[in-house]
């Protein structure tokens, strides 16, 4: 079976539930968005949610995403950056847990990072995100030994903010005859980042997967215009639409999915991360588009199913696993 290391920020997510957006409201961040945030803001939002319940869960977009693929018994590995502390240490554990091998620097300056997710009753989550020791991960940490043997490697938009390291990164996946793939990030980071995402798009990624606020930001066009964009360089590219299901283009070929109808809907964190682990092995087992397709939606139903981008029983995964 194909390989895939997967690259990003390594951090632990904090889950805060919350019963309205007035907290949100009050720290200034986007509904549902996601903000990169200093220390100093970090600490003050620590404090604003001392008393509020919260869970830790290990997180990141990639991370999420090889976590997917590694449960469903693909060899997979992580690639990050986090601190020498607990949060790192139970982070590293949490992956061996998952199947996946941690290939992690392990920082002396800073502390692991974290993502602060605050969950409302609807189920949207909006980040506050201090990358901490993450931030640190730049080209030179990277080489070429690090890819070679693997098939795939998936980036996750979030690494954006240092455009030289993603560079870096696909050069190096090219030179390797590796297959890119690209998660956009939240609207309001693609918004900003414009540019590069186009270049990198027409240049070197084959798998583009954006959701609809994403895809807008980048293209300014409604779904099948801003598929129809996207797609003029890539293998495939997909458009996540939430409730509606998604887009597909492959080979000129327009595929629509549906939705696989979750029983609650506590948290959408991890949807579209699991909806790109359930694609992807889909590909890797030469699954026709509307096949991995539907493996994206399933897993997706079922990540938003808890709070966390960890699905909690895979036994109800009816994927058949080669």
């Amino acid at each position: 079976m194909k390989k895939i290391i997967g690259i990003g920020n390594a951090l632990m997510d904090i889950m805060v539930p919350v019963d309205s957006y007035n907290i949100i409201d009050e720290i200034g961040l986007p509904h549902g968005g996601m903000v990169m945030i200093d220390r100093e803001k970090y600490d003050f939002i620590l404090d604003k949610i001392k008393n509020i319940d919260k869970v830790y869960i290990a997180g990141g977009s990639a991370s999420n995403t090889i976590y997917g693929l590694a449960k469903l018994d693909v060899p997979c590995s992580f690639f990050g950056k986090v601190g020498d502390d607990e949060l790192g240490k139970a982070y590293e554990q949490d992956l061996r847990n998952a199947g996946v091998k941690p290939n992690l620097i392990v920082s002396n300056e800073n502390a692991t990072g974290c993502a602060i997710a605050f969950v409302t009753p609807d189920g949207e989550r909006t980040f506050a995100t201090y990358l901490g020791a993450a931030a640190e991960l730049n080209e030179s940490n990277i080489s070429e030994i690090q890819f070679k043997g693997y098939d795939i490697i998936h980036i996750e938009g979030y690494l954006l903010f240092n455009y030289n390291l993603v560079k870096k990164v696909m050069e190096i996946a090219k030179s390797l005859n590796m297959k890119i793939s690209l998660d956009l990030a939240a609207h309001n980071f693609v918004e900003g980042n414009r540019e590069i995402i186009l270049d990198l798009l027409e240049n070197y990624v084959d798998y583009c997967f954006a959701n609809e606020e994403e895809s807008m930001a980048l293209t300014g066009m409604e779904p099948f215009d801003a598929l129809e964009m996207l797609s003029k360089h890539c293998e495939y590219t997909i458009v996540k639409l939430g409730a509606n299901g998604s887009l597909i283009k492959h080979n000129n070929s327009v595929y629509e999915v549906d939705i696989f109808p979750a029983d609650t809907i506590i948290d959408t964190t991890g949807a579209g991360d699991l909806y790109a682990s359930g694609f992807i092995y889909g590909i890797i087992n030469d699954c026709l588009p509307i096949i991995c397709g539907e493996y994206g939606s399933l897993l997706g139903s079922k990540v938003i199913e808890v709070y966390g981008a960890r699905i909690h029983d895979w036994t109800k995964i009816l994927i058949n696993k080669k």
